[in-house]
């Protein structure tokens, strides 16, 4: 039933791309965070920068892309991301982390001399929108922590993550947004550990 009902929302995405005067409709993978007070984290004594997100070639586009049943791609061109998709994940990975790390992300700022920084690189292999209603986030991560020019260590992880949404495009972005926070739930927990124990390995 609910595959049938997006089946339905997406003809009806698709019927209305197909007038010129149709006004688009703009989505973010940026959840909604809480207020200040609702932060709990306490700061995980390094330095962070999240360096660009890498995303397949495919679904780089402005416009939202469902995955068919029988595996085709269908653009919805009046639905489209805020920015360009690897800057929506970029930022929406960004936030979460500093929010769980109690860091903030240095990316293009000056670093603090003697201070550990911790460099996240993200390479992600799949971003799925599924007709019947599932967003999936598969995507490889690697950890870099530096302690001063010869000192330096690497951690790489993958994670495959898959949210069940409802039969409106609302909802699926919801399960993207959601998918992104389990994978900074996921890092976040690892760079703490990690950088504490150089033997600790991916959760």
């Amino acid at each position: 039933m609910i595959a049938r009902a997006f089946s339905l929302t997406l003809a009806a995405a698709i019927t209305l791309n197909g007038c010129s005067s149709a006004p688009a409709r703009y989505y973010t993978l940026i959840a909604d965070q809480p207020q200040a007070s609702q932060v709990t984290a306490t700061s995980a004594g390094f330095q962070f920068e999240m360096l660009p997100v890498r995303i397949p070639v495919q679904v780089d586009q402005p416009s939202l892309m469902v995955r068919e049943s029988n595996g085709s791609l269908a653009i919805l061109e009046s639905a489209r991301w805020a920015s360009p998709l690897a800057d929506e994940l970029h930022d929406a990975l960004a936030m979460e982390l500093e929010r769980r790390l109690g860091v903030r992300d240095l990316a293009g700022m000056p670093k603090q001399a003697g201070q550990p920084l911790l460099r996240l690189r993200t390479d992600v292999r799949r971003f799925e929108s599924e007709s019947g209603g599932q967003a999936t986030l598969d995507a490889v991560w690697n950890l870099s922590l530096s302690r001063g020019e010869n000192q330096q260590r690497n951690l790489t992880c993958s994670s495959v993550l898959a949210e069940p949404a409802g039969a409106e495009l609302d909802e699926l972005v919801a399960a993207h947004q959601r998918a992104v926070g389990a994978l900074a739930g996921m890092i976040a927990a690892t760079a703490r550990q990690w950088v504490e124990d150089p033997n600790f390995g991916c959760l």
